[in-house]
């Protein structure tokens, strides 16, 4: 039979097309995934930068370290410590020692992410004057590059005397060292002018860090920004990566078992001459490996073209650093490879079990018309799918509904409930298909009906198109606007200020304008030990108890705001103890240890009701914001004028505070592009698989045109005919998958509503419409254009 399938493959190649194509693009998207998540995991290790001619740098306490029975654990602390003064002193005996200070600097024409810097700490990089001087005055500064010349002025007031060569990792802006201290009063690290050794016998015992050498560059600003970039990768492309493999795997499979499925005649001709049902078995698989290993190989040449492509895009998009390539790495080829060929064989098996155990004169009458709609392997197979997809979400929902709301939950789910669905198509075709008026619609009806079968494998590619997009994007935008509304029901002051400047607030200058109640708020963080063995980091606020419920409105389940003091915290429901007068131990965001007895407790929400801590206890964090209220009977617009007048103060109003926290999803460039590498090239695959798959069953359509043609029907009725085919399968995968999009938003509104988070159910009917039309009109031209084809052959082919 090897020598029947070879037979096969040279004589009808053609046939064997679209199986090709499907199975090469599939794998050579496997390949890319695979490359970009391999070229995702490796970091380039940078060499100090901003005090490379440091001999040694001194560094506060900014790591926490809790001992566990598993082992220590660690965390980055919120608040690094400052050096102690004791040890300062020690490390001046040494030699010279020298303040470093890092703080945001916005001006006007400059580049994003300013840094600025006391003078003193840039000969360490080392930095050069290229023109002008050294500051002199408070009001003097030197700049990094060419944004600026000597003589101009930064939107702060201040005057650029100097210039030096950007060394290209950082934008900064040197000040006086008394004007740096002004700017930012704390002092993390120091530089410090003597020998290492000397340096660290100094410090034994205080808890700081002496960095030395290599280890020089975690003293940089944001040196873990590279693996952060990684990090952020990584998740981008598993998620691109799992979304591809699935429409992948669908794709192959589904286009392999409607090849074979189409060929039932074939095999009944080949019982009819004696074939045996193992001998028909050996034949498909022989052909399925065939093809199978041909496409995978042309694949991963595809993957190592397209691997580069990607690399450069993800870079220009501004989604990697500039350093990020992708390729060198074997395993995704291997891994594409034999995923490719496994999925292709299996996806024939099955078909080809099936035409194994037909008769050979039930096989050819089974050839115009298909039988059964589902096989007992398909319903059971659906059937058990569907079943998994409905529990796994009511588990869920009961156990812990906020898993819901995260992103590899609400992408994967759907891919189960999708595949249901597809399994299960051809019982639905019948009562789906409508009944449209005339001739055109009794043979409309009449032919999906007769090949239910055929009409589901068509429907399937919409299907995945319009469920993937649908539930994906929609999905996305309930949360954000459950989390955009908690924000504005949360937000009830007045006027929130932050700094303009990035330096520290003036507090005492809000507070002093007439009319206004200021309410201090600074962002820091705590940490428990969850489990005795898990060290959670959780994201806090230090706030005014007195002013709090003034100009914020929580979610309280349990307990009273009015109870926060400095013995106390309020946390949320997702705290493993969460129950009002209990104690819990906790580290601040200084690393400092404390218990503190739980005073209110918050509905968990959708993960952003945070904890709340006085001010005692916020780790030595700076007020970052200030929210304002309104006294009764005071101008609110001579209030928002006393604001904007103190120094360094952006004011905004609530409700402009609260849409501006708001997340975007589609105004950010880098935010599109993310969205087509986790969605968009699955969606364009998908596309391609319907055309495939159009073009595939067009062949059948010759006997049908040629029928219709001798019974008299015009050339213009032939074709308004198979396009009124057509757009009946694409409005069935459409109404599915409109279906399983309904099933998944609804699960999330569910956790919504469980978790007491708005729920606001956004059902995506743009990209919906966009996606079907764009379906329609690939099916439109994947149907036509076949049978225009065909009719050129006259009536009596």
């Amino acid at each position: 039979m090897l020598s029947v399938a070879w037979c096969t493959l040279r004589a009808r190649w053609a046939s064997f097309a679209g199986s090709f194509v499907a199975l090469a693009v599939g794998v050579g998207l496997l390949a890319v995934m695979g490359q970009a998540l391999a070229a995702s995991t490796r970091a380039p290790v940078r060499p100090p930068e901003r005090f490379a001619a440091a001999p040694a740098v001194v560094r506060g306490q900014d790591v926490l370290r809790v001992d566990t029975p598993v082992g220590v654990r660690t965390a980055e602390l919120a608040n690094p410590r400052t050096v102690p003064d004791a040890v300062v002193a020690a490390l001046r005996a040494l030699g010279p020692v020298t303040e470093d200070r890092s703080f945001p600097v916005r001006a006007a024409g400059g580049p994003d992410g300013l840094l600025g810097h006391p003078w003193s700490v840039a000969r360490f990089a080392p930095y050069e004057l290229s023109a002008g001087r050294a500051p002199r005055t408070d009001g003097e500064v030197v700049v990094t590059g060419e944004w600026a010349v000597v003589g101009a002025r930064l939107s702060g007031g201040e005057r650029v005397v100097g210039t030096v060569r950007g060394l290209g990792f950082e934008e900064a802006v040197f000040y006086t060292d008394a004007r740096a201290a002004q700017l930012s009063p704390t002092s993390e690290q120091l530089a410090v002018e003597a020998d290492a050794v000397a340096v660290r016998a100094a410090v034994a015992g205080s808890g700081v860090r002496v960095l030395t050498g290599d280890e020089r560059r975690l003293a940089d600003a944001d040196p873990r920004r590279d693996a952060e970039a990684l990090t952020a990768l990584n998740a981008l492309f598993g998620t691109a990566g799992g979304v591809t493999a699935f429409v992948s795997v669908f794709v192959v499979a589904s286009t392999f078992a409607f090849a074979v499925e189409r060929r039932r005649r074939e095999f009944g001709l080949l019982r009819t001459a004696g074939a045996t049902p193992a001998q028909v078995r050996r034949t498909v698989l022989a052909e399925a490996l065939g093809v199978g290993v041909l496409a995978s190989a042309t694949g991963c040449a595809l993957g190592a073209y397209g691997a580069p492509w990607l690399g450069g895009a993800v870079v220009d998009g501004g989604l990697a650093p500039r350093w990020y390539t992708i390729g060198g790495a074997v395993w995704p080829y291997h891994l594409a490879f034999w995923t490719g060929l496994t999925v292709a064989v299996v996806g024939a098996v099955a078909a080809s079990w099936r035409a194994g155990r037909t008769a050979p004169a039930q096989a050819l009458r089974e050839a115009a018309a298909d039988g059964r709609a589902l096989t007992w392997g398909r319903r059971l197979c659906g059937t058990a799918l569907l079943l998994a997809a409905g529990a796994a979400a009511a588990y869920t929902l009961l156990s812990d509904p906020g898993e819901l709301l995260h992103r590899k939950t609400y992408i994967s789910r759907p891919m189960l409930l999708i595949t249901a669905v597809a399994l299960l198509a051809p019982a639905v075709v019948r009562p789906l298909t409508p009944r449209l008026p005339g001739t055109t619609g009794m043979l409309v009806r009449a032919h999906a009906v007769a090949g239910v079968r055929r009409t589901a494998a068509v429907a399937a590619p919409v299907l995945v198109t319009v469920a993937l997009a649908g539930s994906l994007l929609g999905a996305t935008a309930t949360l954000n606007g459950a989390r955009a509304a908690e924000v504005r029901e949360r937000t009830t002051a007045d006027f929130v200020v932050t700094s303009d400047t990035g330096t520290p607030l003036d507090t005492a200058a809000l507070g002093r304008v007439p009319g206004a109640v200021a309410s201090p708020t600074a962002g820091s963080a705590v940490y428990t030990l969850e489990d005795g063995v898990a060290l959670i980091a959780s994201e806090a606020r230090a706030v005014d108890p007195g002013l709090l419920a003034s100009t914020v409105r929580l979610p309280v389940t349990a307990g009273r705001l009015a109870d926060l003091d400095d013995a106390s915290i309020v946390v949320n429901e997702e705290w493993a103890e969460h129950r009002v007068g209990e104690t819990v131990r906790v580290w601040l965001g200084d690393g400092t240890p404390r218990s503190l007895r739980i005073a209110a407790v918050l509905a968990t929400g959708t993960g952003d009701n945070g904890v709340y801590v006085t001010a005692a206890n916020a780790g030595g964090a700076g007020v970052d914001r200030v929210d304002v209220r309104v006294r009764p009977g005071a101008d609110a617009g001579a209030v928002a004028a006393g604001l904007r007048a103190v120094d360094g103060a952006r004011v905004a109003s609530g409700a402009q505070w609260a849409a501006d926290a708001e997340p975007r999803t589609d105004s950010d460039s880098r935010t599109r592009l993310g969205t087509f590498l986790v969605l968009g090239i699955a969606l364009v695959y998908t596309g391609l698989f319907l055309a495939n798959t159009l073009a595939m069953a067009a062949g059948e359509r010759g006997r049908a045109t040629a029928a219709l043609r001798l019974a008299g029907a015009t050339g213009g009725q032939v074709l308004r005919l198979a396009a009124a085919e057509a757009l009946t399968v694409v409005g069935l995968g459409a109404v599915l998958g409109l279906a399983v999009t309904a099933v998944s938003l609804a699960a999330m509104a569910a956790a919504l509503h469980l978790l007491a988070a708005p729920v606001t159910v956004v059902v995506p009917w743009p990209a919906l419409a966009w996606t079907t039309a764009a379906c329609a009109l690939l099916a439109l031209t994947a149907t036509l254009i076949p049978t225009a084809w065909t009719m050129r052959r006259g009536p009596t082919a």
